[in-house]
């Protein structure tokens, strides 16, 4: 049985940037539920999901070894620390707002 959950409560996510670039790296909590977030969450659907905010291509890079995704969200950042006037100009709040995605997992 399928049930939607919001993404927090099976994963973490962390948040990094360099220039106008951010990154998002998602990691399950436990590795049953890692081919669940890979098929909730795509670059479409994150891209979709924040059009003001995400303004250039979003690319996924899967690292399933570690059972984990990689977001890198171009021109993101209004130019990036130095340049954006943005009171989270590093973008760590990027995180919180995937981690509020539902997602469709098998089980809990």
């Amino acid at each position: 049985m399928k049930r939607t959950v919001p993404l927090r409560e099976i994963a973490s996510a962390r948040t990094g940037d360099k220039g106008n670039v951010s990154c998002v790296s998602v990691w399950p909590y436990d590795p049953k539920h890692y081919e669940d977030i890979k098929a909730s969450l795509t670059a479409e659907r994150i891209a979709k999901a924040w059009p003001d905010l995400f303004r250039g291509p979003v690319e996924r890079f899967e690292i399933p070894a570690l059972q984990g995704l990689n977001f890198v969200i171009h021109d993101a950042l209004e130019g990036g620390v130095n340049a954006s006037l943005n009171l989270d100009f590093h973008g760590k709040s990027f995180s919180f707002l995937l981690l509020e995605l539902p997602v469709e997992v098998s089980d809990l």
